[in-house]
Protein backbone atom coordinates (compact mmCIF):
# COMPACT_ATOMS: atom_id res chain seq x y z
CA UNK A 1 0.00 0.00 0.00
CA UNK A 2 2.79 2.50 1.17
CA UNK A 3 4.74 1.61 -2.41
CA UNK A 4 1.10 2.35 -4.25
CA UNK A 5 0.51 5.47 -2.55
CA UNK A 6 4.19 6.54 -3.07
CA UNK A 7 3.86 5.89 -6.84
CA UNK A 8 0.90 7.92 -6.87
CA UNK A 9 2.36 10.68 -4.97
CA UNK A 10 5.09 10.65 -8.06
CA UNK A 11 2.53 10.59 -10.65
CA UNK A 12 0.53 13.69 -9.07
CA UNK A 13 3.40 15.67 -9.03
CA UNK A 14 4.38 14.85 -12.85
CA UNK A 15 0.88 15.43 -13.85
CA UNK A 16 1.24 18.96 -12.14
CA UNK A 17 4.52 20.27 -13.61
CA UNK A 18 3.46 18.25 -17.18
CA UNK A 19 -0.04 20.25 -17.12
CA UNK A 20 1.16 23.57 -15.99
CA UNK A 21 4.08 23.52 -17.99
CA UNK A 22 3.73 21.63 -21.24
CA UNK A 23 -0.01 21.95 -21.32
CA UNK A 24 -0.17 25.40 -20.02
CA UNK A 25 -2.96 24.53 -17.85
CA UNK A 26 -3.80 26.88 -15.14
CA UNK A 27 -2.34 25.77 -11.84
CA UNK A 28 -5.66 25.97 -10.15
CA UNK A 29 -7.20 23.52 -12.03
CA UNK A 30 -4.11 20.99 -12.12
CA UNK A 31 -3.58 21.33 -8.68
CA UNK A 32 -7.48 20.79 -7.96
CA UNK A 33 -7.44 17.44 -10.39
CA UNK A 34 -4.34 15.59 -9.24
CA UNK A 35 -5.70 16.21 -5.35
CA UNK A 36 -8.83 14.21 -6.44
CA UNK A 37 -7.02 12.32 -8.57
CA UNK A 38 -4.58 11.14 -5.86
CA UNK A 39 -7.59 10.88 -3.60
CA UNK A 40 -9.74 8.22 -5.69
CA UNK A 41 -6.81 6.43 -6.94
CA UNK A 42 -5.92 5.57 -3.21
CA UNK A 43 -8.90 4.00 -2.29
CA UNK A 44 -10.20 7.23 0.00
CA UNK A 45 -13.95 7.07 0.67
CA UNK A 46 -15.01 9.24 -2.00
CA UNK A 47 -16.64 11.48 0.21
CA UNK A 48 -13.42 11.61 2.73
CA UNK A 49 -12.01 12.74 -0.96
CA UNK A 50 -14.31 15.57 -1.52
CA UNK A 51 -14.44 16.91 2.66
CA UNK A 52 -10.67 16.93 2.20
CA UNK A 53 -10.48 19.14 -1.06
CA UNK A 54 -13.30 20.97 1.04
CA UNK A 55 -11.25 21.40 4.13
CA UNK A 56 -7.71 21.93 2.53
CA UNK A 57 -8.92 24.56 0.75
CA UNK A 58 -10.67 26.70 3.20
CA UNK A 59 -8.48 25.62 6.00
CA UNK A 60 -5.52 27.52 4.02
CA UNK A 61 -7.44 30.68 2.76
CA UNK A 62 -8.83 30.82 6.39
CA UNK A 63 -5.40 31.22 7.34
CA UNK A 64 -3.60 33.13 4.43
CA UNK A 65 -6.60 34.70 2.16
CA UNK A 66 -6.97 38.12 4.29
CA UNK A 67 -3.33 37.82 4.67
CA UNK A 68 -2.72 38.17 1.05
CA UNK A 69 -5.26 40.49 -0.08
CA UNK A 70 -4.11 42.83 2.47
CA UNK A 71 -0.12 42.12 1.66
CA UNK A 72 -1.20 42.67 -2.13
CA UNK A 73 -3.12 46.16 -1.99
CA UNK A 74 -0.09 47.71 0.81
CA UNK A 75 2.31 46.28 -1.62
CA UNK A 76 0.50 48.20 -4.47
CA UNK A 77 0.45 51.44 -2.50
CA UNK A 78 3.93 51.21 -1.88
CA UNK A 79 4.40 50.76 -5.61
CA UNK A 80 2.38 53.31 -7.19
CA UNK A 81 2.99 55.79 -4.70
CA UNK A 82 6.85 55.45 -5.29
CA UNK A 83 7.48 54.28 -1.81
CA UNK A 84 8.82 51.12 -2.71
CA UNK A 85 11.41 52.88 -5.02
CA UNK A 86 11.89 55.11 -2.18
CA UNK A 87 13.05 52.52 0.08
CA UNK A 88 14.99 50.38 -2.44
CA UNK A 89 17.14 53.15 -3.26
CA UNK A 90 17.84 53.54 0.66
CA UNK A 91 18.63 50.44 0.80
CA UNK A 92 20.77 49.90 -2.11
CA UNK A 93 23.12 52.52 -1.14
CA UNK A 94 23.63 50.96 2.28
CA UNK A 95 24.33 47.04 0.57
CA UNK A 96 25.30 47.90 -2.86
CA UNK A 97 23.47 45.88 -6.37
CA UNK A 98 25.64 42.74 -5.78
CA UNK A 99 23.84 41.96 -2.08
CA UNK A 100 20.12 42.29 -2.61
CA UNK A 101 20.28 38.41 -2.15
CA UNK A 102 21.74 38.70 1.28
CA UNK A 103 19.94 41.73 2.39
CA UNK A 104 16.53 39.28 1.99
CA UNK A 105 18.48 36.18 2.88
CA UNK A 106 19.24 38.09 6.41
CA UNK A 107 15.41 40.07 6.44
CA UNK A 108 13.84 36.68 6.41
CA UNK A 109 15.98 34.64 8.86
CA UNK A 110 14.89 37.58 11.11
CA UNK A 111 11.29 38.03 10.34
CA UNK A 112 10.15 34.34 10.36
CA UNK A 113 11.62 33.90 13.96
CA UNK A 114 8.08 35.25 14.96
CA UNK A 115 6.06 35.81 12.03
CA UNK A 116 4.82 32.92 9.66
CA UNK A 117 6.81 32.42 6.59
CA UNK A 118 3.86 32.95 4.23
CA UNK A 119 3.09 35.99 6.09
CA UNK A 120 6.47 37.45 5.81
CA UNK A 121 6.76 36.55 2.34
CA UNK A 122 3.76 38.35 1.21
CA UNK A 123 5.13 41.51 3.77
CA UNK A 124 8.54 41.76 1.82
CA UNK A 125 7.13 40.88 -1.56
CA UNK A 126 6.98 44.31 -2.84
CA UNK A 127 9.86 45.81 -1.53
CA UNK A 128 11.98 42.52 -3.02
CA UNK A 129 10.61 43.23 -6.24
CA UNK A 130 11.53 47.18 -6.17
CA UNK A 131 14.53 45.78 -4.83
CA UNK A 132 15.20 43.97 -7.98
CA UNK A 133 14.11 46.44 -10.38
CA UNK A 134 16.47 49.10 -9.24
CA UNK A 135 19.33 46.77 -9.11
CA UNK A 136 18.58 44.99 -12.69
CA UNK A 137 19.13 41.82 -11.06
CA UNK A 138 16.46 38.84 -11.64
CA UNK A 139 13.64 38.52 -9.23
CA UNK A 140 14.63 34.97 -8.75
CA UNK A 141 17.45 35.80 -6.58
CA UNK A 142 16.05 38.11 -3.83
CA UNK A 143 12.76 36.02 -3.97
CA UNK A 144 14.56 32.64 -2.98
CA UNK A 145 17.18 33.68 -0.58
CA UNK A 146 13.99 36.06 1.03
CA UNK A 147 11.95 32.76 0.59
CA UNK A 148 14.79 30.47 2.11
CA UNK A 149 16.21 32.86 5.06
CA UNK A 150 12.40 32.99 6.64
CA UNK A 151 11.67 29.06 6.03
CA UNK A 152 15.29 28.48 8.28
CA UNK A 153 14.28 29.96 11.66
CA UNK A 154 10.63 29.34 10.56
CA UNK A 155 11.08 25.19 11.32
CA UNK A 156 13.49 25.59 13.92
CA UNK A 157 13.35 28.54 16.21
CA UNK A 158 10.32 29.28 18.25
CA UNK A 159 7.68 30.64 18.44
CA UNK A 160 6.70 29.72 15.54
CA UNK A 161 4.15 26.54 16.54
CA UNK A 162 5.91 23.50 15.12
CA UNK A 163 9.32 23.80 16.98
CA UNK A 164 7.09 24.61 20.47
CA UNK A 165 5.23 21.54 19.87
CA UNK A 166 8.06 19.40 18.99
CA UNK A 167 9.90 20.88 22.42
CA UNK A 168 7.03 19.76 24.62
CA UNK A 169 6.46 16.69 23.37
CA UNK A 170 9.68 15.92 23.87
CA UNK A 171 10.72 17.41 26.70
CA UNK A 172 13.19 19.96 25.60
CA UNK A 173 14.20 22.62 27.10
CA UNK A 174 13.17 25.64 25.03
CA UNK A 175 16.22 28.19 25.96
CA UNK A 176 17.90 25.05 24.32
CA UNK A 177 15.83 24.39 20.99
CA UNK A 178 15.88 28.54 20.68
CA UNK A 179 20.02 28.94 21.14
CA UNK A 180 20.95 25.30 19.05
CA UNK A 181 17.79 26.54 16.57
CA UNK A 182 19.34 30.25 15.50
CA UNK A 183 22.69 28.57 15.16
CA UNK A 184 21.78 25.92 12.94
CA UNK A 185 19.24 28.20 11.05
CA UNK A 186 22.01 30.76 10.46
CA UNK A 187 24.06 28.30 8.92
CA UNK A 188 21.61 26.80 6.16
CA UNK A 189 20.20 30.11 5.94
CA UNK A 190 23.76 31.08 4.65
CA UNK A 191 23.41 27.85 2.10
CA UNK A 192 20.22 29.38 1.09
CA UNK A 193 21.96 32.24 0.42
CA UNK A 194 24.89 31.03 -1.51
CA UNK A 195 21.94 28.33 -3.47
CA UNK A 196 20.47 32.21 -4.46
CA UNK A 197 23.49 33.51 -5.80
CA UNK A 198 24.77 30.74 -7.38
CA UNK A 199 21.27 28.46 -9.16
CA UNK A 200 18.58 31.36 -8.62
CA UNK A 201 20.49 34.12 -10.02
CA UNK A 202 21.34 32.70 -13.55
CA UNK A 203 17.27 32.24 -13.60
CA UNK A 204 15.91 35.46 -15.37
CA UNK A 205 12.70 36.23 -14.20
CA UNK A 206 11.64 40.08 -14.58
CA UNK A 207 10.57 41.64 -11.44
CA UNK A 208 7.17 42.61 -12.91
CA UNK A 209 4.76 40.50 -15.61
CA UNK A 210 4.18 42.56 -18.28
CA UNK A 211 1.23 45.65 -17.58
CA UNK A 212 2.19 44.57 -13.93
CA UNK A 213 5.13 47.45 -13.68
CA UNK A 214 3.47 50.53 -11.90
CA UNK A 215 3.78 53.64 -14.81
CA UNK A 216 3.67 57.23 -14.20
CA UNK A 217 5.08 56.72 -10.79
CA UNK A 218 5.84 60.25 -8.78
CA UNK A 219 9.21 61.36 -8.90
CA UNK A 220 11.30 60.65 -6.38
CA UNK A 221 10.87 64.40 -4.57
CA UNK A 222 7.17 63.22 -4.68
CA UNK A 223 7.23 60.25 -2.85
CA UNK A 224 6.74 59.40 0.83
CA UNK A 225 9.71 59.43 3.03
CA UNK A 226 11.91 56.47 3.91
CA UNK A 227 10.23 56.31 7.26
CA UNK A 228 6.90 56.58 6.07
CA UNK A 229 7.71 53.91 3.32
CA UNK A 230 8.88 51.83 5.76
CA UNK A 231 6.05 52.09 8.57
CA UNK A 232 2.89 49.73 6.12
CA UNK A 233 5.83 46.99 5.90
CA UNK A 234 7.29 47.04 9.37
CA UNK A 235 4.72 48.31 11.92
CA UNK A 236 2.80 44.37 11.56
CA UNK A 237 6.29 42.79 11.88
CA UNK A 238 6.35 44.47 15.03
CA UNK A 239 3.12 44.10 15.91
CA UNK A 240 3.05 40.22 15.60
CA UNK A 241 6.53 39.61 17.32
CA UNK A 242 5.13 41.50 20.70
CA UNK A 243 2.21 38.66 20.02
CA UNK A 244 4.93 36.30 19.74
CA UNK A 245 6.72 37.55 22.97
CA UNK A 246 3.58 37.90 24.66
CA UNK A 247 2.54 34.45 24.26
CA UNK A 248 5.89 32.86 25.81
CA UNK A 249 5.41 30.83 28.94
CA UNK A 250 7.05 33.45 31.03
CA UNK A 251 4.56 35.85 30.30
CA UNK A 252 7.21 38.28 29.86
CA UNK A 253 4.10 41.14 29.63
CA UNK A 254 2.19 40.46 32.41
CA UNK A 255 -1.34 38.88 31.95
CA UNK A 256 -3.27 42.43 32.09
CA UNK A 257 -6.05 43.68 30.04
CA UNK A 258 -2.61 45.35 27.90
CA UNK A 259 -2.02 41.67 27.09
CA UNK A 260 -5.43 40.97 25.46
CA UNK A 261 -4.43 43.78 23.00
CA UNK A 262 -1.01 43.08 22.01
CA UNK A 263 -3.17 39.77 21.68
CA UNK A 264 -5.45 41.22 19.07
CA UNK A 265 -3.31 43.77 17.03
CA UNK A 266 -0.56 41.15 16.83
CA UNK A 267 -3.09 38.79 15.25
CA UNK A 268 -1.52 39.10 11.23
CA UNK A 269 -5.08 39.59 9.72
CA UNK A 270 -4.98 43.17 12.33
CA UNK A 271 -1.58 43.98 12.19
CA UNK A 272 -1.61 44.13 8.39
CA UNK A 273 -5.46 45.84 8.11
CA UNK A 274 -3.26 48.32 10.51
CA UNK A 275 -0.07 48.10 7.87
CA UNK A 276 -2.81 49.06 5.16
CA UNK A 277 -4.29 52.10 7.45
CA UNK A 278 -0.63 53.41 7.16
CA UNK A 279 -0.17 52.79 3.23
CA UNK A 280 -3.23 54.99 2.85
CA UNK A 281 -1.14 57.99 3.97
CA UNK A 282 1.47 57.11 1.21
CA UNK A 283 0.22 58.77 -1.96
CA UNK A 284 0.58 62.62 -2.03
CA UNK A 285 -3.21 63.05 -2.19
CA UNK A 286 -5.06 60.11 -1.71
CA UNK A 287 -8.67 60.33 -3.79
CA UNK A 288 -11.94 57.85 -3.70
CA UNK A 289 -10.80 56.75 -7.05
CA UNK A 290 -7.90 54.73 -5.47
CA UNK A 291 -10.07 52.92 -3.58
CA UNK A 292 -12.75 52.11 -6.35
CA UNK A 293 -13.12 49.11 -8.22
CA UNK A 294 -10.76 50.28 -10.81
CA UNK A 295 -8.27 51.94 -8.77
CA UNK A 296 -5.34 50.76 -6.80
CA UNK A 297 -7.34 48.61 -4.68
CA UNK A 298 -9.14 47.31 -6.95
CA UNK A 299 -6.38 46.27 -8.92
CA UNK A 300 -4.84 45.06 -6.19
CA UNK A 301 -7.68 42.68 -5.01
CA UNK A 302 -7.80 41.57 -8.58
CA UNK A 303 -4.45 40.44 -8.44
CA UNK A 304 -4.28 38.92 -5.32
CA UNK A 305 -7.53 36.63 -6.48
CA UNK A 306 -5.37 34.59 -8.68
CA UNK A 307 -2.70 34.17 -6.04
CA UNK A 308 -5.57 33.34 -3.19
CA UNK A 309 -7.39 30.23 -5.39
CA UNK A 310 -3.67 28.68 -6.33
CA UNK A 311 -2.64 28.77 -2.54
CA UNK A 312 -5.84 27.24 -1.57
CA UNK A 313 -5.93 24.53 -4.21
CA UNK A 314 -2.10 23.82 -3.15
CA UNK A 315 -4.03 22.98 0.26
CA UNK A 316 -6.61 21.04 -1.04
CA UNK A 317 -3.62 18.86 -2.65
CA UNK A 318 -2.12 18.94 0.82
CA UNK A 319 -5.16 17.87 2.55
CA UNK A 320 -6.34 15.04 0.44
CA UNK A 321 -2.16 13.86 0.85
CA UNK A 322 -2.61 13.95 4.84
CA UNK A 323 -5.61 12.06 5.01
CA UNK A 324 -4.73 9.36 3.19
CA UNK A 325 -2.74 8.06 5.52
CA UNK A 326 0.72 8.71 3.37
CA UNK A 327 2.56 11.06 6.12
CA UNK A 328 2.12 8.13 8.76
CA UNK A 329 3.20 5.34 6.74
CA UNK A 330 6.12 7.28 5.72
CA UNK A 331 7.01 8.20 9.03
CA UNK A 332 6.28 4.72 10.72
CA UNK A 333 8.34 2.84 8.17
CA UNK A 334 11.44 4.85 8.64
CA UNK A 335 11.69 4.89 12.05
CA UNK A 336 12.85 1.35 11.97
CA UNK A 337 16.12 2.56 10.41
CA UNK A 338 18.90 2.57 13.05
CA UNK A 339 20.71 6.22 11.96
CA UNK A 340 21.23 8.46 14.85
CA UNK A 341 20.56 11.68 14.93
CA UNK A 342 19.44 11.67 11.19
CA UNK A 343 16.50 9.65 11.88
CA UNK A 344 13.79 12.35 12.57
CA UNK A 345 15.76 14.27 10.01
CA UNK A 346 14.71 11.63 7.32
CA UNK A 347 11.03 10.95 9.47
CA UNK A 348 10.67 14.95 8.90
CA UNK A 349 11.80 15.12 5.39
CA UNK A 350 9.49 12.32 4.46
CA UNK A 351 6.33 13.36 5.98
CA UNK A 352 7.18 17.26 4.48
CA UNK A 353 7.89 15.57 1.31
CA UNK A 354 4.46 13.60 1.11
CA UNK A 355 1.68 15.78 2.72
CA UNK A 356 3.12 19.39 2.06
CA UNK A 357 3.05 20.91 6.12
CA UNK A 358 6.33 21.67 7.94
CA UNK A 359 4.26 22.13 11.08
CA UNK A 360 2.25 18.84 10.48
CA UNK A 361 5.71 17.15 9.60
CA UNK A 362 7.42 18.65 12.55
CA UNK A 363 4.58 17.54 15.34
CA UNK A 364 4.22 13.95 13.75
CA UNK A 365 8.09 13.26 13.94
CA UNK A 366 8.03 14.12 17.31
CA UNK A 367 5.59 12.43 18.35
CA UNK A 368 6.63 9.41 16.36
CA UNK A 369 10.40 10.16 18.30
CA UNK A 370 9.07 10.10 21.26
CA UNK A 371 9.19 6.90 22.63
CA UNK A 372 13.14 6.46 21.18
CA UNK A 373 14.63 8.97 22.62
CA UNK A 374 16.41 7.23 25.45
CA UNK A 375 16.72 3.93 23.58
CA UNK A 376 18.12 5.79 20.76
CA UNK A 377 20.69 7.60 23.44
CA UNK A 378 18.80 11.48 23.00
CA UNK A 379 17.93 11.67 26.73
CA UNK A 380 20.42 14.81 27.68
CA UNK A 381 19.03 18.04 27.57
CA UNK A 382 20.91 19.49 24.45
CA UNK A 383 20.37 16.05 22.81
CA UNK A 384 16.39 16.43 23.22
CA UNK A 385 17.02 20.37 21.66
CA UNK A 386 19.15 18.84 18.96
CA UNK A 387 16.95 16.55 18.16
CA UNK A 388 13.96 19.18 17.66
CA UNK A 389 16.16 21.13 15.67
CA UNK A 390 17.05 18.38 13.17
CA UNK A 391 13.45 17.47 12.65
CA UNK A 392 12.63 21.55 11.98
CA UNK A 393 15.55 20.69 9.30
CA UNK A 394 13.87 17.90 7.97
CA UNK A 395 10.64 19.70 7.79
CA UNK A 396 11.79 22.17 4.75
CA UNK A 397 12.73 18.73 2.65
CA UNK A 398 11.38 19.60 0.67
CA UNK A 399 9.15 22.46 -0.46
CA UNK A 400 6.62 21.57 -3.79
CA UNK A 401 3.50 21.45 -5.35
CA UNK A 402 1.46 20.00 -1.88
CA UNK A 403 2.77 23.26 0.16
CA UNK A 404 0.95 26.69 0.35
CA UNK A 405 4.28 28.39 0.98
CA UNK A 406 5.39 27.14 -2.95
CA UNK A 407 2.51 28.38 -4.14
CA UNK A 408 2.91 31.84 -2.37
CA UNK A 409 6.48 31.77 -3.21
CA UNK A 410 6.38 31.39 -7.22
CA UNK A 411 2.98 33.22 -7.90
CA UNK A 412 4.51 36.67 -5.88
CA UNK A 413 7.49 35.74 -7.52
CA UNK A 414 6.27 35.64 -11.00
CA UNK A 415 7.50 31.87 -10.96
CA UNK A 416 6.31 29.23 -13.31
CA UNK A 417 5.85 25.79 -11.25
CA UNK A 418 8.31 24.30 -13.33
CA UNK A 419 10.98 27.29 -12.04
CA UNK A 420 9.39 26.94 -8.81
CA UNK A 421 10.98 23.17 -8.93
CA UNK A 422 13.81 24.34 -10.09
CA UNK A 423 14.73 27.29 -7.37
CA UNK A 424 12.25 26.59 -4.39
CA UNK A 425 11.97 22.43 -4.24
CA UNK A 426 15.67 22.39 -4.73
CA UNK A 427 16.60 25.00 -2.32
CA UNK A 428 14.63 23.91 0.79
CA UNK A 429 16.27 20.22 -0.32
CA UNK A 430 19.96 21.83 -0.16
CA UNK A 431 18.92 24.00 2.93
CA UNK A 432 17.47 21.14 4.95
CA UNK A 433 20.20 18.93 4.08
CA UNK A 434 23.12 21.48 5.28
CA UNK A 435 20.75 21.80 8.47
CA UNK A 436 20.97 18.18 9.38
CA UNK A 437 24.72 17.81 8.38
CA UNK A 438 25.37 20.92 10.78
CA UNK A 439 23.22 19.49 13.77
CA UNK A 440 25.56 15.98 13.13
CA UNK A 441 28.83 17.98 13.23
CA UNK A 442 27.54 19.73 16.25
CA UNK A 443 26.09 16.46 17.93
CA UNK A 444 29.78 14.83 17.45
CA UNK A 445 31.01 18.13 19.24
CA UNK A 446 28.88 18.42 22.13
CA UNK A 447 27.21 14.91 22.87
Amino acid sequence: MIMWLIVLLVLAIVFIVFATARLKMHAFLALLLAAFGFGILSGMPLDVVVKSVNDGFGGTIGYIGIVIVLGSVIGTFLEKSGGAWRLAEGILKITGKKNVPLTMSIMGYVVSIPVFCDSGFVILSSLNKALAKRAGITLAAGAIALSLGLYATHTMVPPTPGPIAAAGILQADLGLVILWGMIIAAIACAAGWVFAVTVAAKVDVPPYKEGEEPTDLPSLADAPGPLSSLLPIFLPIVLIVMKSLADFPSKPFGTGEAIRVIGFVGQPVVALLIGFGLALLLPKKLDREMLSNSGWLGQAIVASAIIILITGAGGSFGKVLQNSGIAKMVGEGLSTWHLGIFLPFLIAAGIKTAQGSSTVAIITTAGLMAPLMVPLGFDEPTARALVVVVIGAGAMVVSHANDSFFWVVTQFSNMTPEQGYRLQTLGTLVQGTVGAIAVFIAATIVL
